[in-house]
């Protein structure tokens, strides 16, 4: 999920399943356990105890494995690395004729569809839709005409560490099941806003295991916080500027409409937008507008140039609503699959080749959107919500919804379009110098393509200088960020970047990383210090702002003397500053770093220098393999 708590707080939880109004338990009770006769011998765990429990890690990975025992020729279960607490990580593979290996996969032009669950814990459906899915694929042989052409991996669990961290009492606005996992991993990180920087190991590994792979279609699994409404299944796929015009337009016209017709005839209710009240406390204002940076799952999909979708069960259904609502909108994604899968892998291939010509012309007019907003446009939409009162509370001084168990079928309107509320023109390459180890290191991970010069560089590069930056002050995924925690829009307010020309040297050993490969987009999110996710914004570069050197009192006194001296204009500046402000006329520190700021001696600080430089050519510059 991404919205927090904040709307939560005071919302009572009545709402239905699918098809009938109920009420649900009250807020801060686990739900009890039902006593379920199952005779199934494939019922997955979920369903051997009617959808009250989950299984943990070992119980989950047992089902696996007998699946696997049973139809070894179908299913392999593959590590692809481990947690930070030493648990595996591991994906599923079915595939109809035992071909495993993705490049010929590949080849023979099947798609892949890579399903991610349980990186939030407590939002686990996906999991439980997976295992059940998977044995109606290989065991019951109900689901076995997914796997005509498709192939279908899944992570089961890909936050394991949190998975394990196990409570009644993590998520107090979800209805079921009886436990259920954390939102953070073992070091309480939110891996869905860890993409792009990629501080944990889990990201680290899931970066190898999908290049390995390179699916056609990925889908992130999770369930919703926010408001009560009568849909269980919302969903979204990213159709904005940043995707290619192809892609959107196949999104748009045939994916979005017709997986939420598949939703709704399989006895469920899709909504085909993730829902986001323009104002908490007040329903009928409106839907938002969902910005998805490369923090996130999906944003970082688009990065990679494939379609994504993201899935947000509605947390007020039970567990069987959730689970089963899940299980039909993959079932009808791995469906499409089959039936467009050239569309899909000629989609995708353009979009590569798209993406390794971006450093084609350098330096152009061509301007590369870095960060979105929404445009201020609506349009109506009708949304089948629940009546709702709204009253002041005596316990939060704000306003308190509460939502009765009557439907509200209306019309709202809901934000559209995308407005770019940062771009650049794109280098031909981009050089970091050897000493931002971490810097490079992030793109690394990625398994961006990097050069290494062979011998020190000196030469007129483009760069920014960066001033007027401010950090947040409650930590952020571990981080002081620039921007406002979850609000992506804030992205560069606490400052600004200007692109200037500098001469600038780089030591033998420093990253070259061209802009003619796949992963252009990463590389360009991660290095422009506008991108709401950049290497800048999460405090990689912090250092560039802190100086180094000063100057002592009395050797200011005798500068500012001299420099008055030979430069009549500074020393009018200076007085006016002196008359018209009463705090620098009485701090002595200030007025003597007006001149030292002036001088020579403050230049050689180089504070707020970016470090990176923008080549329109690589000519010239001693780049080794």
């Amino acid at each position: 999920m991404r919205i927090g708590l904040g709307l939560l707080m005071g919302v009572v939880c009545v709402g239905s399943s699918f098809g009938q109004t109920v009420a649900r338990p009250p807020l801060m009770q686990a739900p009890k356990v039902a006593e379920c006769a199952v005779k199934d011998s494939w019922a997955t765990p979920a369903e051997k105890t009617c959808y009250g429990t989950t299984p943990d890690y070992a119980e989950t990975m047992a089902y696996l494995a007998r699946v696997q025992a049973a139809a070894a020729e179908q299913v392999k279960i593959e590590p692809f690395g481990k947690t930070g607490e030493g648990r595996d990580l591991d994906i599923v593979i079915v595939s109809r004729d035992g071909v495993f290996d993705p490049a010929a996969v590949h080849a023979a032009k099947r798609p892949i569809v890579l399903v991610q669950n349980s990186i939030h814990a407590g939002e686990m459906d996906g999991k439980d839709a997976c295992l059940a899915l998977l044995r109606d694929m290989v065991i019951s042989k109900t689901k076995a005409a997914l796997l005509e052409r498709a192939v279908f991996v899944f992570i089961p669990m890909y936050n394991a560490d949190g998975h394990e961290r196990r409570s009644p009492y993590n998520r107090i606005n979800q209805d079921g099941p009886a436990e259920m996992g954390w939102r953070g991993n073992g070091t309480n990180l939110n891996l869905n806003r860890d993409y792009l920087k990629a501080d944990a190991p889990e990201t680290r590994a899931f970066m190898a295991m999908f290049h390995r792979w390179l699916p056609d279609f990925f889908v992130d699994d999770h369930v919703t916080d926010g408001a009560d409404y009568q849909y269980d299944v919302t969903f979204t796929i990213d159709d904005g500027p940043n995707v290619p015009s192809a892609t959107a337009k196949w999104v748009d016209e045939v994916a979005t409409p017709e997986l939420e017709k598949y939703v709704d005839a399989h006895g469920h209710l899709a909504f085909p937008t993730y829902v986001t009240l323009m104002n908490d406390s007040d329903p009928a204002e409106g839907l938002g507008f969902n910005d998805d940076p490369p923090r996130f799952s999906t944003g970082y999909m688009i990065l990679e140039g494939r379609p994504a979708m993201l899935v947000e069960l509605h947390m007020l259904k039970d567990y069987r609503t959730r689970v089963t609502g899940n299980y039909e909108i993959l079932a009808g994604l791995v469906e499409m699959m089959n039936r467009d899968a050239d569309k899909v892998i000629a989609l995708n291939a353009a979009a590569d080749k798209e993406a390794a010509e971006m450093g084609a012309h350098p330096l152009n007019n061509v301007k590369y959107p870095l960060a979105l907003g929404w445009s201020g446009q609506t349009t109506p939409v009708l949304f089948r919500g629940y009546k709702f009162t709204r009253q002041l509370s005596e316990v939060s001084g704000a306003m308190w919804v509460k939502y009765a168990e009557e439907p509200w079928n209306v019309s709202l309107p809901i934000q559209t379009g995308f407005r770019v509320t940062a771009e650049t023109t794109l280098p031909a390459a981009y050089i970091i110098p050897a000493q931002w180890t971490k810097v490079i290191d992030v793109l690394a991970a990625h398994q961006v393509e990097i050069a290494r010069t062979t011998a020190e560089w000196s030469g007129d590069v483009e760069t920014y200088r960066c001033a007027g930056m401010a950090w947040q002050g409650p930590p952020f995924e571990g981080r002081h960020p620039t921007f406002n925690g979850e609000t992506m829009h804030d992205a560069g307010k606490f400052g600004s970047c200007v692109a200037v020309r500098e001469k600038m040297s780089f030591p033998a050993g420093s990253a070259v990383v061209r802009l003619n490969q796949r992963l252009s987009k990463v590389v360009v999110e991660w290095l422009e210090p506008a991108g709401p996710d950049s290497a800048l914004q999460w405090g990689f570069f912090d250092a560039i702002f802190e100086q180094k050197e000063y100057g002592e009192a009395y050797v200011l006194e005798e500068l500012a003397r001299e420099m008055m001296a030979k430069d009549p204009k500074l020393k009018a500046e200076f007085e006016k500053k002196v008359a018209s402000d009463p705090a620098f006329a009485g701090s002595s520190y200030a007025r003597l770093n007006f001149f030292y700021e002036r001088s020579p001696w403050f230049a050689a600080n180089r504070v707020g220098l970016y470090p990176v430089g923008r080549l329109g050519r690589v000519d010239g510059v001693p780049v080794g393999n």
